[in-house]
């Protein structure tokens, strides 16, 4: 299939003078290409946005998931900083949630059950002995619809991607809307709505795995997380309840190279995958949750959210098995993942801000991640 051009970058007039046309470009583009098909033959399409200064973020229809994203270093060199597959084919055998848009909940759910409104719901235990990223189909498997989108603020694409009642487990069914816009201020905005005809548990967030440097370790990436409290975890990952204040270990109130005390926690494989209780001044409003620097490159990413909660996972589970773009081994800690959303297992903890959206609702969320270099 050709590659089509679309959106805010549009093929001008032979007679268009060539100043005009070089204004236009810098309004930014959306490109539209075949991504492949999957192994039912659905077709999956990738969308190239292209801001004014150049920076580039890809999405493809397969789970609405960021496979790549081009942002320049401190010499204006642009990278890729984020980890995923050249082609579908890839994706389709099986990945660690690359960039998906994860659902209906994201993070855990303790034993794969919930009640709501009385009735108790059983769900698939893919991370055993829980429920995990919305299950063995989730949201991240399935091929959305896409449509350009217009926005004052850069090249936009929305998904759109229908839940039914039933799939997963899950009641109602859920119709969901994810735009992704690159705006001409170097920053990848993403935008949820989601509505239901029947209760639900809704959670969604972006798992991307980032990367600054582009290659090697996280370790020496210096995060900060806007958070005195986070959600401690048993054995299997699933929130015990308690919220706790964040200790010498925990703490990335101050920038802290991520591996200054990494070892220190505690189990198999070790490492953080925890999330964290974003302080907020007022509920639901967009603010910084966490700032992340990479000193060889001088990339800093900022991660702005309407979420309560942010969830760190600094790539324990890689090893080098996953093959991913170009040919490069993913290895221990190669990546680190930010994921804004409500707390894990929220269903089954009345304490933690509520995850049930109901008839005549709308779930909606920002979060938008902020580049630039020091």
């Amino acid at each position: 299939m050709a590659c089509v051009a679309a959106g805010f970058l549009l093929a001008g007039a032979a007679t268009e003078p060539s100043a005009i046309a070089a204004k236009k470009r810098n309004k930014g583009s959306v490109k539209k290409e075949a991504f492949g098909k999957t192994k039912d033959g659905k077709a999956v399409e990738a969308y190239t946005l292209v801001n004014k200064n150049g920076l580039k973020a890809r999405i493809i229809t397969y789970g609405a998931m960021l496979t790549e994203m081009h942002v320049p270093d401190k010499d204006g060199l642009l990278g890729d900083v984020v980890l995923g597959h050249d082609n579908l084919e890839n994706y389709l055998d099986g990945h660690p949630y690359f960039g998906v848009t994860t659902g209906r909940v994201a993070n855990r759910i303790a034993k794969g059950k919930f009640i709501l409104d009385g009735k108790e719901y059983t769900l698939a235990l893919n991370n055993d002995p829980n429920h995990l990223h919305g299950g063995t189909e989730g949201i991240d498997k399935k091929v959305w619809s896409a449509r350009v989108s217009r926005s004052k603020a850069g090249p936009a694409v929305a998904f759109s991607y229908t839940s039914p009642d039933g799939e997963e487990g899950y009641p109602g069914r859920l119709k969901m809307k994810v735009t992704y816009t690159l705006t001409d201020d170097d920053e990848l905005q993403i935008e949820y709505l989601a509505t239901t005809d029947k209760a639900t548990p809704v959670n969604l967030t972006n798992h991307a795995y980032w990367n600054l440097a582009g290659k090697g370790t996280i370790l020496d990436h210096v995060l900060q997380i806007n958070a005195d409290h986070y959600t401690p975890v048993d054995a299997t990952g699933i929130p015990t309840g308690e919220i706790l204040k964040v200790d010498d270990v925990m703490s990335f109130i101050k920038p802290t190279a991520i591996g200054a005390r990494i070892d220190k926690i505690t189990g198999e494989p070790g490492g953080y995958d925890h999330n964290y209780c974003l302080n907020k001044k007022e509920s639901g409003k967009l603010s910084l949750a966490a700032r992340v620097e990479e000193s060889t490159s001088g990339r800093v990413l900022e991660i702005f959210t309407t979420e309560p909660g942010i969830q760190l996972y600094t790539g324990n589970f890689l090893d080098g098995t996953e093959v991913g773009k170009g040919g490069q081994k993913y290895e221990f800690r190669n990546a680190l993942c930010l994921e804004a959303q409500h707390f894990p297992d929220s269903i089954n903890h009345p304490q933690f801000p509520n995850t049930v959206l109901r008839q005549k609702q709308k779930y909606t969320q920002t979060t938008i991640h902020k580049f630039s270099v020091r």
